[in-house]
Order: structure tokens, then C-alpha cells, then sequence
């Protein structure tokens, strides 16, 4: 039987910053040295990724920053004079005051069981995101408390333990295969893809278009 749901945020409950980053690119578009848009993306990208898999217990960075490392490495390579600080402070800004999806509050007001977000993001930040959004999870556990990211398990983990429960009795909801699906299952924890822009569905992966449908499935599952 589900006793309760780790949800992630980003991406989940509440838009990426997608276009914060778009934005950024192509300021550093505009003031650097690149032939094709694509490139930065693709740089940055590999950059937040290399340092960010090597950020765990004693080596753990941050998220904020984790991304002023991998912006300013962007900058350099790329020969932009744009401000570190203040493309970053646009992203953070993002990650406090982010779009909410249309259904988020309502799943969070019907779920019959507690919520609890799991998130790869500093507690600061996401604590502003969830008082800016009114939401009222039955509790918060980040990458920042773990000192570990997801799909590593150190953070399910620690869920885990706080809530006292097993990984049978929860459910995992998240929009990322590598991160939410494939960080669960480490754990031996249920996970439901969140397919939000119809995309194809790996063979064994279980998924929804929407966080609503997370609660037919519970449903489904407590009738067992």
C-alpha cells in the first residue's frame, strides 16, 4: 500500500528555467566569440554536468554554486565579457519565483496521502518557491540536506529515513528519467514518469502526462 509521495520540483511541480537560459545564451551569444548559438548550450551543459556528478559528500557544491562554475567557465570559453553575478542572479531569481504548472495545486490539495518533495536544489530557494506558490507539502528534502544529487541514492535515502517509511509503501514522481526514475529504482522505490511533452516512453518506465493521473494510479493501487 502507498503511504505517501516523493515529488520532485523542477521540472514537476514548477517549470524549469528553460528560458532564463535561453536568455542567457544569447546574451553570451551577443558579447562573445561563437559561431553557432548551439554550441554554448551544448559547452554549459557538459560543464554543470562534469562537476555536477562529482559533487558528493566531502567534494558537495551547491547548486547556486555548481551553476556560477560551470557559467563562468561558459563565459570564458566563449570570450564573453557578460557578469557571472548577474546571469546567475537571473537564474536564482527563476528557481525562488517559478511558473507553476496548471494542475500543481490541485494535486497537492486531492493527494489522500502526504507529499513530500525531493529535490536536487539549495533549501533556500526552494523554500521560497513553495512559499511563493502558497503549496503546503508535508515536508522538504534537498540535495543541500543530503549533500549528495540525484540519481545517486543518498537523497532518497534520507527521505526515506525521515518519514519512516519503506521503499515499497512510497511512490516517486519526477519529470527526469536519469534523475527521478533511475534515482528510485536504486532504492527500490516506485517511480512514475512525468511525460509532459509526449515524449517516447522507454520500454519498463511507467509514466503520466500530468500530476493528476499520479492519483488514479494511487487510487489503483490502495483498491489492491
Amino acid at each position: 500500500m502507498t503511504k505517501a509521495l516523493f515529488v520532485d520540483f523542477y521540472g514537476t511541480v514548477v517549470h524549469e528555467d528553460g528560458e532564463v537560459i535561453k536568455k542567457i545564451t544569447q546574451i553570451i551569444y551577443d558579447t562573445g566569440k561563437v559561431e553557432k548559438k548551439s554550441e554554448i548550450g551544448s559547452f554549459w551543459w557538459k560543464e554543470f554536468q562534469d562537476i555536477f556528478l562529482n559533487s558528493y559528500g566531502d567534494s558537495f557544491e551547491t547548486q547556486r554554486e555548481l551553476e556560477r562554475m560551470s557559467l563562468k567557465h561558459t563565459l570564458e570559453k566563449f570570450g564573453s565579457n557578460a557578469d557571472v553575478e548577474e546571469l546567475s542572479n537571473a537564474m536564482f531569481e527563476h528557481w525562488m519565483k517559478p511558473p507553476i504548472f496548471e494542475e500543481s495545486k490541485e494535486f497537492f490539495d486531492k493527494s489522500p496521502v502526504p507529499i513530500y518533495i525531493v529535490s536536487n536544489i539549495d533549501r533556500k530557494d526552494i523554500e521560497k518557491a513553495i512559499e511563493y506558490h502558497g503549496l503546503k507539502p508535508a515536508g522538504v528534502f534537498t540535495s543541500e540536506d543530503a549533500r549528495s544529487y540525484k540519481p545517486r541514492k543518498e537523497l532518497f535515502e534520507l527521505a526515506l529515513r525521515n518519514v519512516k517509511l519503506k521503499p515499497e509503501e512510497v511512490i516517486h514522481i519526477g519529470d527526469s528519467i536519469s534523475s527521478d526514475v533511475n534515482g528510485a529504482d536504486l532504492v527500490g522505490i516506485k517511480a512514475l514518469w512525468l511525460n509532459r511533452f509526449n515524449k517516447e516512453i522507454p520500454e519498463g518506465v511507467d509514466s503520466i502526462s500530468n500530476l493528476l493521473e499520479a492519483l488514479d494510479v494511487l487510487s489503483g493501487n490502495s483498491e489492491k
